[in-house]
């Protein structure tokens, strides 16, 4: 006779039954402060070896575990990078939406919330109307090179210089547009023009037409944990809005507990 056809609901029930046994172990791995053995992880779990095993290959593969040694394993390091993530947007955004709107209420322009996650900024958050008039290229959860961003110059000026070389021979500093910075000493003049200032620019060089201005927000450590950025028009970007970007991304930073260096 023939074999009946799997279902939907059969081929539900066999992913679900994959994502508890992958969360079995990553909670079994989460409650032991050293490396765990596979036949330990398979006493822990009532899941056979074979199928631990299958399954810790591919959570190593993502980096969601790693190999401490052979044959004992431990929650990997892409976890802490995922938890950090999640940290930075939960806590930036609550306190940001608000200053958030206020900026875009003044200056009639796109307001942008972005983190920084390895070698690109993420945009976490925006303030956006019909009547900014420009249309948004990059939406929430979208990425960009830092060294072509207004924020993303905001991180790699807190580096030193060896850390930005290393990113410049990572990335290349390839280009978008005929105004990006694709020179290492250009972007190192770049940086000490953003740390002498406080702030930073981006004139065209992630998309022909646009022109942003970012600045810092920080939290109760002083560590630079995100920036925030206006993007308008080339033609229409206004000075006059320096000054109430660097005092909101200020207010933003105070929200997070941040108290300035006086002196």
């Amino acid at each position: 006779m023939p074999r009946p056809r799997s279902t939907n609901n059969d081929e539900s029930r066999t992913a679900i039954q994959v994502i508890e046994r992958l969360v079995s172990l990553l909670d079994a791995l989460a409650d032991q402060p050293e490396p765990v053995s596979l036949k330990d992880l398979s006493g822990r779990t009532g899941l056979h070896p074979s199928t631990a095993h299958r399954i810790l290959n591919d959570l190593v593969t993502a980096r969601f575990v790693d190999r401490a040694e052979p044959g004992t394993y431990q929650l990997g390091i892409r976890l802490l990078e995922l938890g950090n993530l999640v940290k930075a947007r939960l806590n930036v955004r609550d306190a940001a939406l608000g200053p958030m709107r206020e900026l875009h209420r003044a200056t009639g322009q796109p307001v942008n919330l972005s983190i920084r996650q390895n070698d690109e900024i993420v945009y976490i958050e925006r303030a956006v109307s019909e009547r900014s008039g420009m249309q948004v290229v990059r939406a929430v959860g979208g990425r960009a090179p830092l060294h072509l961003t207004s924020v993303g110059k905001l991180f790699l000026a807190v580096e030193d210089v060896k850390n930005v070389r290393g990113y410049a021979t990572r990335t290349g500093l390839a280009g978008h547009t005929k105004n990006s910075i694709t020179e290492p000493t250009r972007l190192e003049r770049e940086l000490a023009l953003v740390r002498a200032r406080g702030y930073a620019r981006d004139n065209e060089e992630l998309e022909l037409g646009v022109r942003c201005i970012a600045a810092g927000i920080r939290d109760d450590s002083g560590k630079l944990v995100a920036g925030l950025s206006i993007s308008a028009p080339a033609d229409f970007v206004q000075d006059d809005w320096i000054d109430l970007l660097c005092r909101t991304a200020a207010q933003i930073s105070g929200a997070l507990g941040y108290e300035p260096q006086e002196g």
